[in-house]
């Protein structure tokens, strides 16, 4: 059961990271091709967390970049 906890645990860290690292580089419009560049997480993990984020109000499409859309943080009041 410790051995389970501790795995949940350090993917939950993982993840927190992961979304930080995202949020930071959505400060400009970015595709998720630019954002997995910039923070060496795959961009299938990108474009999972960016629906997610977006899901839940966090992130809009901004302007399309060719065949990419680009993200941005939804500001907040």
């Amino acid at each position: 059961r410790k051995e389970a906890i501790a795995a949940s645990a350090a993917r939950l860290k993982e993840q927190k990271q992961n979304i930080k690292a995202i949020k930071e580089q959505l400060q400009q419009p970015r595709t998720v091709p630019e954002i997995a560049g910039a923070t060496g997480i795959p961009s299938r993990t990108v474009l999972w967390y960016v629906a997610a984020l977006k899901k839940y109000g966090e992130v809009k499409e901004a302007d399309k970049d060719g065949c990419y859309f680009r993200y941005c943080l939804v500001e907040t009041s």
